[in-house]
């Protein structure tokens, strides 16, 4: 069963069997996954999460799957990464989604491509469980999920105030999020908030936004990459948004690199396709093979499952980017 991210969140409660979700619209991912983690508890469904770095890591799942704790009834196991289990896994998930009506395995993916969508994987958990799509393409869908978010901080815009917020942020929904707690905060007596009332408030919101970093990344600018982000940082820039655009950096130079004659099929603006093929010349390949780990580990740390300095990962992956290393050996 297919559903978009509206239709999952009514079904949070009661989800069960197999789910995938994917994309790579990080305010969706973390509100469906907020809201899984609160129904677990209300629940007292116990959860656990796993990282997938390689195919046998899918054995210990299914392993987790079939053992509860003395202390449950039910599980969720949380499953992140980009690795589809192998043929021997594959038997393990059919054989889970028929005998085990109880526990729930979600797995979180990034965006996937039209052949990914139409592996064995994903028709399995199609055919029998729920997928989920983490998209806003079309404007209307992006300001009714974002219309959601101002409810929730108990505020209304105008018409052209929402227009004005989405062209701001260039269809950013986390930072288009955080922008409405900013303007809620400053103008917590406002009954209809104006463009005027975006414009006062976000205007000087910082120096710098993500979008500064991302240029300094794609230029090799090492000290200019870090002097941005330490200033994200101090001006309260939410960890993960900045994790977003260094991922999609990331993501997009690998896939240029196997792809090169396809930069605007990547979604690569034409203006910024040079700017990607002089990184690509700057860069070892080799470092490719070490950023999807990194990712994880800074996406651990930022939510309190790793006691590695989130920061300090960061930094290593701007250094990466930028074709530098932050320490000698």
């Amino acid at each position: 069963m297919k559903l978009d991210y509206a239709q999952a969140l009514k079904r949070v409660d009661e989800a069960r069997g197999a789910w995938i979700m994917y994309g790579q619209e990080p305010l969706l991912e973390q509100n469906l996954l907020d809201a899984f983690r609160q129904s677990w508890r209300k629940q007292d469904i116990e959860r656990q999460r796993y990282d997938i770095n390689s195919v046998s890591d899918w054995k210990t799942v299914f392993n987790a799957l079939n053992s509860l704790s003395l202390f449950s009834n039910q599980l969720a196991i949380e499953v992140h990464g980009n690795i589809k289990p192998d043929a021997s896994a594959l038997k393990q998930l059919k054989s889970y989604i028929q005998h085990n009506e109880h526990n729930l395995l979600l797995v979180v993916m990034p965006k996937q491509d039209s052949n990914s969508l139409k592996t064995n994987f994903f028709q399995v958990v199609d055919a029998n469980g729920v997928t989920v799509a983490l998209t806003a393409n079309y404007p209307q869908d992006r300001q009714r999920i974002l219309a959601l978010e101002a409810e929730k901080l108990g505020i209304q815009l105008a018409k052209d105030a929402w227009q004005w917020l989405e062209q701001h942020h260039e269809h950013n929904l986390l930072a288009a999020k955080n922008s409405l707690m900013r303007v809620s905060d400053t103008f917590a007596d406002v009954d209809l908030i104006e463009i005027s009332h975006l414009f006062s408030c976000l205007q000087d919101q910082s120096r710098y936004s993500t979008y500064d970093l991302t240029d300094a990344l794609l230029a090799g600018n090492l000290a200019q990459a870090i002097k941005i982000f330490q200033y994200l940082i101090a001006s309260g820039e939410p960890m993960s948004l900045i994790l977003w655009s260094i991922s999609k950096e990331m993501r997009l130079l690998m896939q240029l690199f196997e792809q090169p004659q396809n930069a605007l099929q990547l979604g690569i603006w034409k203006n910024k396709v040079s700017q990607y093929q002089q990184a690509l010349r700057r860069l070892n390949p080799q470092c490719f093979l070490t950023w999807p780990a990194l990712l994880l580990r800074i996406d651990a740390s930022i939510k309190g499952l790793s006691p590695e300095n989130s920061e300090h990962l960061v930094m290593q992956a701007i250094a990466s980017i930028c074709g530098q290393t932050l320490f000698s050996i």
